[in-house]
């Protein structure tokens, strides 16, 4: 396999681009333009970011942006089912896209997509990142090789992260260094060719040591993705990510927030693309492909084998699966790949104006027999065996102003899981959307992954409104409510339990350069007690506001944060902080000062902070302390960049961070990264 992988990364990095059609030379300026534009994630968080970036499905997000950032869209040639892959776009908004320019004509500039009266100004923002105003294709057939190997365009970055601190485990613990690197090397040609290879190394693992000695990295994610190839639609091979309906029987891209809810309006998209990151908890390895049989019938199949870390109960049999993908100690490196699962599956679908159905399998074995430790309450009704079959329908129905999507499902065992969204966008003011979910607590799967409040597709039924007001052309607000019950025991909620969340949000843009954005949250859950197994109340209220600036070539971003946490005793945080941007031409520098100060990690705050490309990190701060950091950017030639930044944590409160192998004897936290990016 990994003579394999070098025979393709070697083809690959052999294509040598000599020259580029006006196509390609349009979107490569096109690309310099937007990375000199304010970040698109400041942009998205400030649009989207709900107080929970502790989430694994959050950094899955930020993945696909990444990777539609990377490949934008024509706006002048989309299909809609290249367009639903924008995750912040309603079907409504995708409609109205394409048929303002099916009337109008190819786009001429992005001011244009100003006149589709169903975008808002912060859709508006983001579209310039993710998409480009280029030629249509007329020809839409796929390329020659010759064409693939004289106009690919070639990408490599190397990343390199080196703390300036010491853990306990570099001394004594850890089976590596603590340098954390990376490497990522890719091919492409429109959106027809993508091969690509990763190599990811973390902090503390072992580097061309150890069981990694034979390989060098730790983690390798390595794909060739074909479009448009006939009848074949999508074909990538390699690892993957796929999602299918609304995410019940089989989705390791992303699941719906409840911000991004308001925004897609409870849209979902099938989609199988590569798996270009470093993340390691949900991926397929193996092929998957989608073929158009018909106008409006498809079919998705894909098998995929790979391995898993698992912690081993004394007969052999997985007692829990690990998807951290850390392997730094003896421990954990025993539990590296000690288990497989392999994966087939369908997925069809049939499309005719605006009705759409289909229907999904996935058959899942694992060569261990997975056996949780059931006497614990809240792991009885866990995925147990080697064999997993889940089945279901999905469905969506769109009548100019309102749409219903949703997906039902069924287990091995006859268990029940079922999703259904309902929207109505009656002008460009106003929208509303309703969404019911029940998942059984005997329903279980191990690639399913939907709108949650307790974050599984298990033991949760609830109901989910909001809705979207432009008052007026600059003002906006935003809000929504959601009530979940449990009927079984959670982790650290030893009986049936329920949880109620509330927020609003105004956005007020009081000219092209100030924008002022307010908002609140109030989340109510129940938790055991610390004294005994009854339930007790755990309140959380979180308030925001922020004032954004941009003009020329400086932006912005002052913000003050408070939060209070609410069990038997009542405790409080707050935090203030600035970002500030500045770009000239070849150059961007970025900085960030934060003050927080907080009574607990109850209430915890998380701060924006400029981050390298590809890298997804949002810190978490709790206590008293201060952080700071600067990123800067520069083009030193046609197509290479270099991006360093320098952070650094220091606690008033403490004299170590964090505990275990981790605990830095310190108060300061301090690192540095370098990046180095060359296309050509």
């Amino acid at each position: 396999m990994n003579y394999t992988l070098l025979a393709i990364f070697a083809t690959a990095f052999c294509l040598h681009a000599t020259a580029q059609q006006e196509t390609t030379d349009s979107l490569m300026r096109t690309t310099t333009q937007r990375e000199m534009m304010p970040a698109w994630q400041q942009v998205w968080q400030e649009m989207m970011e709900n107080d929970e970036t502790d989430d694994g499905q959050t950094v899955d997000l930020y993945d696909l942006l990444q990777e539609l950032a990377e490949h934008p869209i024509n706006l002048n040639q989309a299909t809609r089912e290249e367009l639903e892959q924008l995750p912040f776009l309603s079907s409504q908004q995708v409609m109205d896209l394409i048929e303002y320019r099916d009337r109008y004509g190819a786009l001429l500039s992005m001011g244009e997509v100003r006149m589709v009266q169903s975008m808002d100004y912060q859709q508006l923002a983001l579209l310039p990142y993710f998409t480009y105003l280029g030629k249509p294709d007329e020809t839409q057939r796929f390329p020659k090789l010759k064409s693939i190997l004289k106009h690919g365009r070639h990408e490599l970055t190397a990343s390199l992260h080196y703390p300036l601190y010491e853990r306990k485990g570099d001394r004594n613990g850890y089976l590596g260094y603590k340098l954390r690197h990376w490497l990522r090397y890719e091919f492409s040609y429109g959106k027809y060719v993508r091969i690509g290879l990763v190599g990811a190394q973390d902090a503390g693992e072992p580097f061309f040591a150890n069981r990694n000695s034979w390989r060098g990295y730790d983690y390798y994610s390595y794909y060739l993705q074909i479009g448009k190839l006939g009848r074949i639609e999508n074909l990538v091979v390699g690892k993957y990510k796929l999602s299918m309906g609304m995410g019940l029987v089989m989705n390791n891209s992303f699941m719906l927030g409840k911000m991004t809810t308001l925004q897609s309006l409870g849209r979902t998209v099938s989609t199988v693309r590569p798996h270009a990151s470093r993340s390691v908890a949900d991926y397929l390895q193996g092929a998957a492909a989608t073929v158009r049989l018909a106008r409006p019938l498809s079919v998705t199949v894909f098998a995929s084998y790979r391995p898993l870390d698992a912690t081993l109960n004394a007969d052999g049999t997985v007692s829990t699966l690990v998807y951290t993908g850390y392997h730094r100690t003896p421990t954990e490196m025993e539990k590296k790949h000690n288990t497989h699962l392999s994966t087939l599956g369908a997925h069809i679908e049939y499309e005719n104006k605006g009705l759409h159905l289909g229907a999904s399998i996935v058959d899942t074995h694992s060569d261990r027999s997975i056996e949780p430790d059931t006497k614990t309450l809240y792991r009885r009704y866990q995925a147990r065996g080697n064999h997993f079959v889940n089945g279901s329908v999905n469905y969506r129905y769109m009548h100019y102003r309102f749409a219903f999507n949703g997906e039902t499902a069924i287990n091995r065992d006859g268990a029940v899981a079922t999703i259904n969204a309902l929207s109505f966008q009656p002008s460009a003011a106003w929208s509303l959307v309703a969404l019911q979910r029940f998942y059984s607590y005997r329903y279980t799967t191990l690639s399913g992954h939907a709108f949650s409040e307790g974050g599984h597709v298990q033991n949760e039924s609830g109901i989910y409104v909001g809705g979207t007001w432009q008052v007026f052309k600059r003002l906006q607000l935003k809000a929504y409510a959601d009530f979940a019950s449990f009927a079984w025991p959670r982790y650290r909620v030893s009986q049936p339990s329920s949880a109620r969340d509330f927020q609003g949000e105004a956005i007020w843009k009081m000219s092209r350069q100030w924008t002022l954005k307010g908002r609140y949250r109030l989340h109510l859950k129940q938790r055991d007690s610390e004294q005994s197994k009854m339930l007790q109340r755990f309140n959380t209220q979180r308030a925001r506001l922020t004032a954004v600036y941009r003009r020329g070539e400086w932006t912005s971003l002052t913000q003050a944060d408070w939060t209070q946490a609410s069990t038997d005793k009542t405790e409080y945080g707050w935090m203030v902080s600035e970002n500030v941007g500045w770009q000239r031409s070849k150059w961007q520098l970025n900085l960030m000062g934060a003050y927080f100060d907080t009574d607990s990690y109850d209430c915890r705050l998380y701060v924006y902070e400029r981050q390298l490309p590809r890298e997804f990190a949002f810190p978490m701060l709790y206590g008293n302390g201060i952080r700071l950091s600067v990123v800067g950017r520069v083009s030193i030639a046609s197509g290479l960049q270099v991006v360093a930044k320098a952070g650094v944590t220091r606690y008033f409160d403490r004299l170590a961070i964090g505990s275990g192998l981790q605990q830095i004897n310190s108060k300061t936290m301090s690192d540095l990264s370098l990046q180095m990016r060359w296309r050509f």
